[in-house]
């Protein structure tokens, strides 16, 4: 398998379909984006929607966000998800080391992430990586 990762510049009809059909496998409770969403995403500074191919087919995303704060350039990444058929097969590893490339050439210092434990192989692929758990509480507000 020939995986191809790059970012997506512009909100075709091809991405909105693969964002309809990759969303739902990664939350049952929340909505795909809209086609105005993708295009706030793809167009927003410090915001990289990285995609995955092998051909034709788009296999997975990861969303890297880039921001500054007073101790230094950081980096997020939200929102991996990789097509139930294409998984165990380098994608996530593919897309997740662009996203640490692109991280590295802005200039940040660290890249964080969250992971769900029960999302097992998805935990060791970022221990893999070079990811180490931090002892911190995550707290969520929600609007």
């Amino acid at each position: 398998m020939t995986i191809v990762v790059s970012e997506a510049t512009a909100v075709t009809d091809e991405l909105v379909a693969a964002f309809e059909r990759l969303i739902p496998q990664l939350s049952r409770s929340n909505p795909p984006p809209s086609d105005r969403e993708l295009e706030e995403m793809v167009m927003a500074p410090g915001t990289f929607v990285l995609v995955a191919r092998e051909g034709m087919q788009l296999l997975g995303s990861l969303t890297l966000v880039i921001f500054r704060i007073p101790t230094g350039m950081r980096a997020w990444i939200e929102d991996v998800v990789v097509d139930e058929a294409a998984r165990g097969k380098g994608v996530g590893e593919a897309l997740n080391r662009e996203a640490l490339d692109i991280a590295r050439r802005e200039g940040c210092k660290t890249v964080d992430l969250t992971s769900r434990p029960s999302r097992e192989a998805a935990n060791r692929l970022y221990q893999r990586l070079g990811f180490v758990a931090r002892e911190t509480n995550v707290y969520r507000y929600d609007l």
